[in-house]
Order: C-alpha cells, then sequence, then structure tokens
C-alpha cells in the first residue's frame, strides 16, 4: 500500500504573527519622528544686510548664519537664556536699549547693528567690570574677547579682589573654585530642567552677595548632588573644574596645547554617548562630550564623565 504525504495545513492569521522563533513576526513600520511645521522667512537687514530668517529664531542665529561672530558667556545653545552676562548686546533700531542678541527674537523688518560704536563700548565695559573682579585666568574665550575690544580691566584696580575666597574641595571628581564665577546661571540650568533636574545648587543671596551655592551651603557630598559633572561641561570661566586637571594646575603640569583629543562611545550602559578623551603624555587627564551630538548634547551621567581612572590602574605585581 502506497504511503500518502499529510497535505500542509495553511497558516493562520494568528500563527503568521507568533512569537515563535521558528515563525519570523511581521515587520511593523519603523517609527519616526514628525516632521517640524514649516516655518515662514522673515526679512532683516544686520549690518546693512538684507538677510531672510525662518520665524522664531533669535538675532544671534541671524547674526551666526551671515557669518557674523557675536560674543557670548552665559549662551549655550542646550541651555535656556538666561540674559545676564550682556556681552551679546546688539544695537536694534528704535529701541532705547541695546537688547540680548542670544533671546530676542528676530521680527519683520528689524534694522540691527552688531559692530557700531555704542555695542563694542558697552561689550568692553562688560568684559572689564567681569575681568576687575573675577579671576578670567582659565576662561578659554576672554583674552580673546578683551583683546577685541580693548578692554583695560586693570584701570579698576591691580588685582581681581571683589569675590576672591578659596577653592572648594570637598569631593574627589571635581572643584568649585567661586572666585572665577561671573554668575553666568549655566550651572544651575544644567542641574535644573535644562538637563539634569536634580537642583542641587542655585543662586544665593542678591546683589554683591549672589552667588553659586547648594542648599543651606552644605558641602557638596552633604548635598543632592549626583555628580553628573554636567554643570562643569558648561562653565566658561572653570569656576567649575575636574579634580585631576586642578591638581595638574597647580602642579604646573597642565599642557593644553600638547593634548590629543579622541572621540569614543562610553562604554558603560546602551544609551550610545560620545566621549571626547583629553589625553596629555599617554593618560586621560579628563573626559567631555561634543555639544552639537544628539544623543548627549553635551551631558553625561557620573560614569561616562568620571568612571575612566580604570583606564590606568597599574596590575599588581606579580
Amino acid at each position: 500500500m502506497k504511503e500518502t504525504t499529510p497535505a500542509t495545513t495553511p497558516a493562520t492569521p494568528a500563527q503568521e504573527t507568533s512569537p515563535l522563533p521558528l515563525i519570523p513576526v511581521p515587520r511593523g513600520p519603523v517609527p519616526q519622528a514628525p516632521a517640524e511645521p514649516e516655518r515662514r522667512m522673515i526679512e532683516i537687514k544686520i549690518d546693512g544686510h538684507a538677510v531672510s530668517v525662518p520665524e522664531g529664531s533669535t538675532i544671534l542665529e541671524a547674526a551666526r548664519n551671515l557669518g557674523v561672530d557675536t560674543p557670548t558667556l552665559c549662551f549655550l545653545e542646550s541651555l535656556t537664556p538666561v540674559n545676564v552676562c550682556r556681552v551679546c548686546v546688539v544695537e536694534l533700531e528704535g529701541s532705547r536699549t541695546l537688547v540680548p542678541a542670544c533671546s530676542r527674537k528676530v521680527e519683520p523688518n528689524m534694522s540691527i547693528q552688531t559692530d557700531s560704536e555704542r555695542v563694542r563700548l558697552s561689550r568692553k565695559l562688560v568684559l572689564e567690570f567681569l575681568a576687575s573682579s573675577v579671576d578670567v585666568s582659565t576662561a578659554p574665550a576672554f583674552a580673546g574677547y578683551m583683546q577685541r575690544y580693548g578692554a583695560r580691566p586693570e584701570r579698576f584696580g591691580d588685582s581681581a579682589a571683589t569675590v576672591r575666597q578659596p577653592v572648594k574641595i570637598d569631593n574627589d571628581l571635581y572643584v568649585r573654585d567661586y572666585a572665577k564665577c561671573i554668575l553666568c546661571y549655566k550651572c544651575v540650568e544644567a542641574c535644573g530642567v535644562d538637563a539634569q533636574n536634580t537642583f542641587a545648587i542655585a543662586v544665593s543671596g542678591r546683589g554683591f552677595s549672589a552667588s553659586i551655592a547648594t542648599e543651606f551651603q552644605v558641602p557638596l557630598p552633604d548635598s543632592a548632588c549626583v555628580y553628573c559633572g554636567n554643570c562643569i561641561g558648561v562653565c566658561p570661566t572653570g569656576a567649575l573644574m575636574f579634580k585631576s586637571e586642578y591638581d595638574m594646575r597647580q602642579a604646573g603640569a597642565w599642557d593644553e596645547p600638547q593634548q590629543q583629543q579622541t572621540t569614543t562611545i562610553c562604554p558603560y550602559c546602551g544609551v550610545g554617548c560620545n566621549l571626547i578623551v583629553h589625553q596629555q603624555e599617554g593618560k586621560i587627564v579628563k573626559v567631555t562630550s561634543p555639544l552639537d551630538h544628539p544623543v548627549t548634547h553635551g551631558n553625561l551621567s557620573i560614569k561616562g564623565r568620571f568612571g575612566w581612572q580604570f583606564v590606568q590602574v597599574e596590575p599588581a605585581p606579580k
């Protein structure tokens, strides 16, 4: 008698979507971010040049798109503008006062001067006031700004003594040198709603007594700080600094021009944060993150920013 092979039963819809490993599940649509709504273009004039910019842009964005280098200290693309340093002010036709370019939105038919005599004088005085009261020796952009505007802070005194105070060293990861703080509020914004949502620091006091502080002025280890170090990443003056960098500067060993920078990916989790590893004489001296990276936007966790010491642990002798 001839054997017969049973006919194959067609797969049911339930089987087609079965999670069994031998039955592939049909792929769903790939999720996509919604397209940004199209913004209308606005015509304005910057330094006599007509330019079209998208509605909602700031004067600073419009000026940079035109190639105009506008100085900033308290501004950062990833943070909410707070308008406190006043270095980016420009002259707006019809306005009684100079306006901050970092936060003022463009309006149709604006006429803006970014390098008028009034603007240059204002920027020069702001730089002189800051440099005469704060130690700006580790502020990367400051020296160039002062040379550009002919600022002479020495005419207000021989040394920056207004906010002189001892360096706060209460942990092994970073130090706080408020003698270098210009109250730009960047660290407060990064610790708050713009990045970390920890709210470990805030502005304490008013006027000449204003300063960045933890709650009730407690030491950092006793505060709400989670040591992400994102405040260090946004500080423009070096008031917040890696302990490793501070120690090397104190020893006279810090040599930034000789350092090499290597971009890599953080090894601690699967988020995909980019790291910039700073090396000097074959050793890692600090780790930062690129501001324009779509994952991190310059932010890192405590592991990504400070957890690199294991790379340099010497093996125990046998």
